[in-house]
């Protein structure tokens, strides 16, 4: 018997961790010869059913000449892969290349107890993408009629499949394109799926703290206590093998001793004990860890290693984690009442969701909105966001009902290309404010140290922006504008009221109103507080007033600004604020106010006053949100008010430029970027440039380089008179000060004379090469750019060329795939965007062919990762449409994109 032959090493970025249809986890590889002995167990534990509608005969175990096949494959015409969870293979999914080279059949095999997880889809998109790199563009398969599941998985996959009934079997064929119905598919099987990851975490059944303490002051004793405390609705129990009793309960050695399923573990032990704390968890079929231990990647190196290890392990296992380092996790829902935090109280019930990451952060903004008395529908803070992230809980928020706003603290960005498309959907139908760390957006994940390129500098602001989400500097303008969305309905528009009872006070609010873009259209001043107005009497006027004025239909906001008189006692801005929320209360107008001249000590100018809970999930908590100046009170008014525009203006479609060819594009890169070695970039040649851009749609104006006088009449010959003489340098060729670029030469002579005034010139810059070009119909220079950065992916940037990008940064950047409304938008965002519409009395240029440029350039870099840098500087926008002088592409070896057509868990 010939020897087995060596299976080569699979690519490494196939390999990935998945989350399920049921919220667990799973590990996804390549298939080898290590697995034959788990493909027999699974096969064996399959009931015959399964196994006829798999293999069209019933046959009680795998030979080892078909382990041998399944198990020893190529990773190119060939291809398993195997989704694990403890060792043990829950499914597996293959495919052989066909005659046809272009073409593989597909089949996949899951196993019984894991059936209606999602594991079959998850297969399929993992398969495609493997495919698609081998050069396979269609998938076939052929199923039995009676096998619904299968036939649902492919027809549910947003691929276009094609069926036909033949020889008793249905054949079905399919193109592996990831077409924008296809990734909507994988988005949406994402989302339900990691909503539910989180939300088992924050509804857990039964919670178990691992390393709970008698010791008050330690952390082990305070989560104890915090759930106890907090009323939790569940069991709970207290982990301490060196313990007799814990918080008037019995202690357990371990999870063995517990009598019933535990749905999420509090881990907080020291660093050692962590993994046999997993492994414990495992065995017991928890679903979640939160670990609130600290010595991982807040240490460096060695605790980075020790915090991939611990994820490795708990994701192996079916669990999600919440931290290391994490400050805990809150849920005020009257179902669950989970404070399982170091908060020592949970918080009064609301629809806030706030996420946080490092846990002094954490601690911070739940202090504040205690402070503030914002209520709370959950709380995550993940720590050093090994496992979940800001991401997830924003799917979650997405799905909860109980939340209706949003506020996170963002340090870094782990990946901003998926949180810009789910925070995207999500600010569709909840406000998100989001207050970032300065380095965020610099700051590299774990394992990204070096980069090819870099998002400029706005780049992230820009993506925030385009997402919906309100950005603020920090965490006091974060809970300035919770506060508000706590209690107060989104204004209805920019029309505002203001009450008072000082004219003076009055003009000034009018002002910082007005200074704030939104427009005073009335103003109704009241009787100032003194010796001779009772506060009860002032607050009675003051109500009526605003409930006027909330009725007159004429405002879409209300804000209320008083100033204390002389004669003041201890609870009268209690008063007033009671009277101006029950003035507005049911009027579904917007109020704010400020108190000035407030001398009560026990007064907090930021806060909500006579707060209540929310009555119902999702529901406005009942209170008056008042803040420490006008201007603070008319800023909050702003940024609500571009929200309700942002989110009322049309979310625009997904752009798919027409006549693009991905596929000629693919095979072009694929053997320029052999070229590349390790991080270095590649420059395509001008013809390379142009074959690739042609491949979109994207043409470049002919230009030819010469070394002699005579050549160079011969290319102005080939490219037609008039033309333009230009240094090829990237600086020189747009410096009609430097001498680098002449224009509209008509002759030969006169092409002879320019060319040798330009290298004279140009001699001091070390005499560059000269090109001549065809002349371009006048018109308004601009300057496209797009490149891959490793953290937000695909940036695409549009500005006017010259000083306004030079010198004033005026740039707008998206973060591609990008909408018609995107589109319309990045043209009229920069702030000498006038010069495109008829400034100067020139003709406006043609918008719509400058955006579809845009368009084909966005779906030139989203599609491929491998182009690191595509430049056309500049380009010649007119009315007559869009002409490209110059195009500079980078290519390099293609990473792994944070956000590609699979899903896969952040390592």
């Amino acid at each position: 018997m010939g020897e087995t032959p060596r299976t080569p090493e699979y690519p490494a970025h196939w390999e990935a961790d998945v989350v399920l249809r049921d919220g667990t986890t799973a590990h996804l590889r390549p298939v080898g010869p290590e697995d034959a002995s788990g493909l027999a167990r699974m096969h064996e534990a399959q009931s015959p059913d399964s196994i006829y509608l798999r293999f069209f005969t019933f046959k009680s175990r795998l030979s080892q000449k078909e382990l041998d096949r399944f198990t020893h494959v190529d990773y190119r015409d060939r291809v398993g892969l195997v989704v694990l969870r403890g060792g043990e293979i829950l499914g597996v999914g293959r495919y052989d290349r066909l005659d046809d080279p272009e073409e593989a059949e597909v089949a996949f095999n899951i196993s019984d107890a894991s059936q209606g997880k999602g594991i079959g889809s998850i297969l399929m998109e993992h398969l495609a993408v493997a495919a698609r790199e081998n050069g396979i563009r269609r998938f076939t398969a052929e199923v039995l009629p009676e096998n619904r599941k299968m036939l649902s998985v492919f027809q549910d996959s947003g691929f276009d499949i094609s069926r036909r009934f033949d020889d008793g079997v249905v054949a079905v064929e399919f193109s592996i394109d990831p077409t924008a119905k296809v990734r909507a598919v994988m988005e949406s099987r994402e989302h339900r799926a990691e909503a539910r990851s989180l939300a088992e975490l924050l509804a857990p059944e039964a919670v178990a703290v691992i390393g709970a303490s008698r010791h008050p002051g330690s952390v082990g004793f305070a989560l104890l206590r915090n759930i106890i405390e907090g009323g939790y609705t569940g069991p709970v129990y207290g982990i301490n093998p060196e313990a007799l009793e814990l918080a008037g309960m019995i202690s357990r050695a371990t999870l063995a001793e517990v009598p019933g399923p535990v749905d999420l573990a509090v881990v907080a032990v020291p660093v050692p004990e962590v993994p046999a704390v997993v492994e414990d968890c495992a065995r017991h079929g928890v679903k979640g860890l939160l670990v609130v231990t600290s010595g991982y990647a807040d240490t460096g190196q060695e605790g980075l290693a020790r915090q991939r290890e611990l994820v490795r392990q708990a994701r192996a296992n079916g669990m999600r984690v919440i931290g290391p380092a994490s400050a805990g996790i809150i849920n005020t829902a009257p179902a669950v009442s989970l404070n399982a935090s170091v908060a020592p109280f949970l918080p009064v019930r609301g629809s806030v969701g706030l996420f946080s990451q490092s846990a002094a952060i954490g601690a911070t903004l739940f202090a504040a909105a205690h402070r503030r008395g914002i209520g709370l529908s959950s709380v995550v803070s993940a720590g050093n966001r090994a496992d979940v992230s800001g991401n997830d809980a924003m799917q979650y928020f997405e799905d909860d009902p109980a939340t209706a706003a949003v506020g996170a603290y963002l340090e870094s960005f782990g990946n901003p290309r998926k949180f810009s498309r789910i925070v995207r959907r999500l600010s569709r139908s909840k406000p998100v404010v989001v207050a970032r760390s300065d380095v965020m957006g610099r700051r590299l994940p774990p394992g990204h140290e070096t980069r090819t390129t870099q998002a400029p500098a706005g780049a992230v602001d820009s993506m925030l922006e385009q997402t919906g989400v309100i950005p603020v500097d920090n965490h006091d303008d974060l809970m300035d504008l919770l506060q508000a969305m706590a209690c107060q309905p989104l204004p209805a528009g920019p029309r505002v009221g203001v009450v008072g009872n000082s004219l003076a006070l009055n003009r000034v609010v009018t002002d910082a109103v007005e200074r704030h873009g939104l427009t005073v259209t009335t103003t109704v001043d009241v009787p100032g507080l003194d010796a001779e107005h009772r506060v009860e009497d002032a607050a009675r006027t003051i109500g009526r007033a605003v409930r006027g004025a909330a009725e007159s239909g004429a405002v879409d906001s209300l804000l209320v600004v008083t100033q204390a008189g002389m004669h003041q006692g201890p609870g009268d801005a209690d008063v007033l604020a009671a009277a101006v929320e029950e003035g507005a209360r049911g009027s579904g107008v917007a109020v704010l106010a400020s108190f000035t001249g407030v001398l009560d000590p026990d007064y907090q100018a930021a806060t909500v006053r006579s707060s209540a809970p929310a009555a119902e999930d999702g529901g406005l908590q009942r209170g008056l949100p008042l803040f420490s100046s006008p201007d603070q009170a008319a800023r909050v008014l702003s940024r609500l008010v571009r929200y309700r525009e942002w989110r009322r203006a049309e979310a625009g479609v997904p752009v798919e430029p027409a006549g693009v060819d991905r596929e000629r594009a693919e095979d072009l890169l694929e053997a320029w970027t052999a070229r590349a070695t390790g991080t270095d970039l590649v420059r395509l040649s001008a013809a390379e440039a142009c074959e690739l851009l042609d491949c979109y749609g994207i043409a470049v104006l002919p230009s030819e380089r010469f070394r002699t006088a005579d050549e160079a009449v011969a290319a102005a010959e080939r490219l037609g008179w008039p033309v333009a003489l230009k240094a090829v340098d990237s600086y020189l060729r747009h410096r009609l000060d430097l001498g680098g670029v002449r224009l509209n030469i008509v002759d030969a002579d006169s092409l002879r004379r320019n060319v040798a005034q330009m290298r004279s010139i140009l001699e001091p810059y070390g005499s560059p090469s000269l090109e001549v070009q065809s002349m371009a119909p006048a018109g308004q220079a601009c300057t496209i750019s797009a490149l891959e950065d490793p953290l937000m992916g695909p940036v695409v940037s549009f500005g006017i060329a010259g000083d306004a990008v030079d010198l004033l940064d005026d740039w707008v950047h998206l973060v591609p795939p990008l909408t018609d409304q995107d589109l319309g938008r990045m043209v009229r965002a920069p702030r000498a965007a006038a010069k495109l519409f008829g400034h100067g009395g020139l003709p406006p240029v043609d918008t719509a062919a400058l955006e579809d440029l845009l368009a084909r350039t966005a779906a030139l870099k989203d599609d491929h990762p491998q182009v690191a840098r595509i430049r056309f500087n500049p380009v010649l926008a007119s009315d007559r449409g869009m002409t490209v002088l110059s195009a500079e592409v980078d290519v390099a070896n293609a990473a792994q994109r944070t956000d590609s057509a699979r899903r896969a868990m952040r390592g």
